[in-house]
């Protein structure tokens, strides 16, 4: 066992001896030299309630180099670790910017740069000197100044004591607010402070143990529980309100097309076999569509593809299937991408299988990936793989209706099609409904909640009840011309793709920022009371 492997970095930070002067920020800037934009450490000015019953106070904030941490197990390429005393690292040549840790922490704790921003437009002499090309298209964030801490070790010195090996911060702190130390060793001063004040984790609740915990009370100032009146919902719909989560900007269009197009692609490969087995296709459809799909994957392979940072890097993205569903997304369509290969060499029916597992594989990965983004509310509830899988099933018997009745006149009344497109129309409208309607208590924040309300209605419509009166006609009336059919995909795709846009790019604020408890200071009935 090495030296660092009995120890549990953390911090305290005394959110009553905060005064919010910024220096723990300027001393993480200069200590890390981080460029125009990025603060790995920040100081949020907070105001809660409503006249007369306010309350001000400073937040501290970063990454809380969590005991359970959202951010390694997404990672696809190992580029972030968690070493045996718990502080997560970050392997800038291993990382490929593919973002999947910045959305999966729910502290806004990570930064991606793809660009050498200057603070006075041409690069200074300093500039030039304290520049880290390394972390350009990567992820980057607080390291808790890990190389003062592990040199401080080898130097005989005691981080959170000497302050050649504490973290700049803490530190630098004038208000001694930040307190470093060891939560393994009862008599540091950070285990004695936990042991003997109330404190508080940010986002307990999601369990990640974070280990920055906040100290509410001093013996003039009790503790009290989070008030409604603290942030009310109106309050929460103001996107410069310091506790409201940002919408993310790491996923964007690109990013989105790859779920767009990766569930067409892999539910229409799934749907064709399916067809194919039950005897209502013959082989020869079953491989075009295998084509058709193949060619949509990797459309939307290649949009996400351009969205890492580090483009050249990216079959580093195979390195972590053990916990990755990237990797495994990867690993999928390989599968998926070879059987159609060799089937065209060597045409063997469990070649098809195998491809159709393939693409079920990747479409489940699909949803487990944007599951995984546990810092965004609406992507990291419960039902999204369910509504992932559902919405790439229809998608595919969507495309399969096109390319299947393009080539005939008239629908039978026996068809498979139409019947199981409106199953799954109505499963993919009861799961829509139950996501918008449980929204506010799956933490869903309230910005978001009125851009899913805006979209449900069209959604519904456009997506749902349009295409299910089409696909009923053609069900029941005989001999229905066959563009009812095409008509009542297209607008069925329409809506599948506008909903998985909205929620990747639009309605995708990360978690706000909370104070589980609040000192019991302010005005009104939030000011301190009389202590004798």
């Amino acid at each position: 066992m090495n030296e660092t492997s009995q120890k549990r970095w953390g911090m305290t930070i005394d959110v009553n001896r905060c005064v919010g002067c910024q220096t723990c920020t300027v001393a993480c800037k200069h200590a890390n030299d981080t460029v125009p934009g990025v603060q790995w450490r920040k100081v949020l000015d907070v105001e809660v309630g409503e006249y007369p019953d306010v309350e001000r106070l400073f937040l501290v904030t970063g990454c809380q180099h969590c005991a359970e941490p959202s951010c390694v197990p997404v990672c696809p390429t190992g580029a972030t670790k968690q070493r045996d005393d718990g502080l997560i690292t970050m392997d800038y040549d291993l990382c490929i910017g593919c973002a999947s840790c910045a959305v999966a922490c729910p502290y806004q704790a990570r930064t991606i740069v793809h660009d050498k921003p200057t603070y006075f437009g041409v690069t200074t002499p300093q500039e030039t000197k304290v520049a880290h090309d390394e972390r350009i298209g990567v992820a980057q964030k607080c390291t808790f100044c890990i190389d003062r801490v592990d040199e401080g070790l080898e130097a005989g010195l005691n981080p959170g004591e000497d302050p050649l090996a504490t973290p700049a911060c803490a530190s630098s702190c004038i208000s001694q607010a930040i307190k470093f130390g060891d939560f393994n060793d009862p008599t540091s001063h950070v285990s004695e402070l936990v042991a003997t004040r109330d404190y508080f984790q940010m986002h307990e609740e999601l369990g990640n143990d974070p280990q920055i915990k906040y100290l509410i009370e001093t013996p003039a100032v009790p503790a009290r529980n989070s008030d409604p009146m603290d942030l009310s919902d109106e309050t929460l719909l103001d996107t410069e309100h310091a506790l409201v989560g940002k919408r993310q900007t790491f996923w964007d269009m690109r990013a989105a097309m790859n779920f767009i197009m990766g569930g067409i692609g892999s539910g229409s490969a799934v749907i064709a076999y399916l067809l194919w087995v039950s005897g209502n296709v013959d082989t020869q459809f079953l491989a075009t569509v295998n084509i058709v799909s193949s060619i949509i994957l990797s459309v939307g392979l290649f949009c996400v593809w351009l969205k890492i940072g580090r483009k050249l890097r990216a079959p580093l993205a195979i390195l972590r299937p053990q916990t990755s569903w990237m990797s495994r997304e990867i690993y999928a369509a390989g599968i998926f991408f070879s059987s159609i290969g060799l089937y065209f060499f060597e045409p063997n029916p469990l070649l098809l299988s195998s491809a159709a597992i393939g693409a079920g594989l990747f479409l489940y990965c699909q949803g487990r990936i944007l599951h995984s983004g546990k810092g965004i509310p609406t992507w990291r509830v419960s039902q999204m793989p369910s509504m992932l899988v559902a919405t790439g099933l229809l998608e595919g018997i969507c495309l399969s209706a096109v390319l299947y009745f393009g080539w005939n006149s008239e629908i039978s009344l026996t068809s498979f099609i139409p019947p199981s497109a409106m199953i799954l129309i109505l499963f993919n409208s009861f799961l829509w409904r139950r996501y918008a309607r449980n929204a506010k208590k799956w933490g869903i924040s309230p910005i978001d909640r009125n851009i899913i309300g805006s979209l449900s209605p069209k959604l519904y419509t456009f997506g749902h009840i349009i295409p299910l009166i089409l696909f009923g006609i053609a069900f029941f009336i005989p001999n229905t011309e066959s563009y009812i059919v095409c008509i009542a995909s297209l607008f069925a795709l329409i809506g599948s793709i506008f909903w998985k846009a909205t929620i990747i790019t639009r309605a995708c604020h990360m978690q706000n920022f909370a104070l589980g408890k609040m000192p019991h200071r302010g005005s009104g009935k939030f000011a301190a009371p009389n202590v004798n």
